[in-house]
């Protein structure tokens, strides 16, 4: 398949092909309570900045103070590791079954998260997904910034080779910061899945260029924009 199809498709996990029933919010009530914190003073900024790199989440609500936003940070990532190994989470009905036929098709899968290393790792592990995609990365591979910047999507361009073009990379969210990091990044197709934090309108007004019911849809959304080329081209 040419590198002028949509080769590389950048997908996040939690919320868009992995299914953790709140899993997020749960890991921060522990972490904050671990802490002493109140976590009912947190939790409107946390659903807010789904799907950014939770050590910046964590700064923003410890106002800067490095030394404790690591702390909270070391707390989550327990916390969530626990409910993971507590067989608390799952893939995405059809998420798995996207993957391999995207694969099927010549296309480079990515699977990116705002998760730390040890986590993401827990959560492949715990689906069985270490062979499943050609690459995973988490925000400090790609230099330690994760969404809403680009820096994900462009390292997965750069590692993998699979496109020419930026333009001709797909990525797929759950969240507002999935949009905007795939907008940044000059993603071709951004889009938005309701499976996760975010609604429809949330997801359209930072980027979206389709709203689906599920990641499962992404296939036929990919060959969708293709065969619109094909026949205006």
């Amino acid at each position: 398949m040419s590198k002028q199809r949509n080769n590389l498709i950048v997908l996040d996990m939690a919320g868009t092909t992995v299914a953790d029933g709140g899993l997020v919010e749960q890991a921060f009530t522990a972490a904050a309570e671990r802490l002493g914190e109140d976590p009912s003073t947190m939790i409107d900024h946390v659903r807010a900045t789904m799907g950014e790199s939770k050590i910046s989440v964590f700064r923003h609500l410890f106002g800067g103070d490095e030394a404790r936003a690591r702390q909270a940070n070391l707390a989550f990532e327990a916390a969530y590791g626990e409910l993971v190994a507590d067989g608390r989470i799952a893939a995405v009905p059809g998420a798995a079954e996207a993957i391999a036929e995207l694969t099927a098709q010549g296309r480079t899968v990515v699977l990116t998260t705002g998760f730390a290393r040890a986590t993401q790792d827990a959560i492949l592990d715990a689906l069985g997904w270490r062979e499943l995609v050609a690459l995973t990365l988490c925000p400090a591979d790609a230099g330690g910034r994760g969404r809403p910047y680009p820096d994900m999507v462009l390292a997965a361009f750069l590692r993998t080779g699979a496109v020419d073009d930026v333009r001709r990379t797909v990525v797929a969210g759950d969240t507002s910061y999935d949009m905007l990091s795939g907008v940044r990044a000059g993603a071709g197709i951004v889009a938005g899945v309701l499976t996760g934090a975010h609604d429809a309108t949330a997801l359209g007004e930072h980027g979206a260029t389709r709203v689906l019911p599920s990641v499962a849809e992404l296939p036929a959304l990919v060959r969708e924009y293709e065969e619109r080329e094909e026949r205006a081209g």
